[in-house]
């Protein structure tokens, strides 16, 4: 063998190199992942990850007196008017919280762990299809209490960003 397969990482090879996903999560359960194709404005945010995937989940979700609150980035596409409007108008309740915050927002930890998943899958996916398709099973697979303790971990991150004053965290 020319190369140890330990010491390889495996690839997709294809024009774009990956896929650009969108998804969320609560205490209960994941939402739905999305492919999104090409560059995202905030009318593409607001009408395909909003009004057609967020919204809805949330909705779906509601016990009458339960209070679900909505948090992503401060991207610009999530800051715009035209997406504060939206989120005003259909009572999505958002989390105020600072920018350029990774230490704050757990689904980055999601992500990593479904990129594990992905990448231990053996053979690797051959194109965006596939790659595709192997995000969804995984995604699909991630235990209930791997999020949960991701949301359990929220005062422990917001007291290590305060300790740090603002600085990086092991987070």
């Amino acid at each position: 063998m020319r190369y140890n397969v330990d010491c390889v990482v495996p690839t997709v090879k294809h024009g774009g190199g990956g896929v650009m996903v969108w998804a969320c999560f609560t205490w209960n359960e994941l939402g739905p992942l999305m492919r999104l194709e090409g560059k995202v404005n905030s009318k593409r945010y607001v009408e395909e990850v909003l009004q057609k995937a967020t919204v809805p989940f949330i909705k779906s979700l509601r016990p009458k007196k339960a209070v679900y609150i909505f948090q992503h980035d401060n991207a610009p596409i999530h800051t715009s008017h035209m997406t504060r409007q939206f989120l005003e108008q259909s009572e999505t309740n958002v989390l105020d919280w600072p920018g350029q915050s990774p230490d704050l927002n757990p689904i980055e930890h999601l992500w990593d762990e479904l990129g594990r998943r992905v990448h231990g899958r053996m053979p690797p996916p051959k194109n965006e299809r596939e790659l595709m398709d192997f995000l969804q099973t995984e995604w699909n697979l991630i235990p209930r209490e791997y999020y949960r303790n991701l949301i359990k971990s929220m005062n422990n991150r917001i007291e290590a960003v305060i300790a740090a004053n603002g600085n990086v965290t092991p987070y």
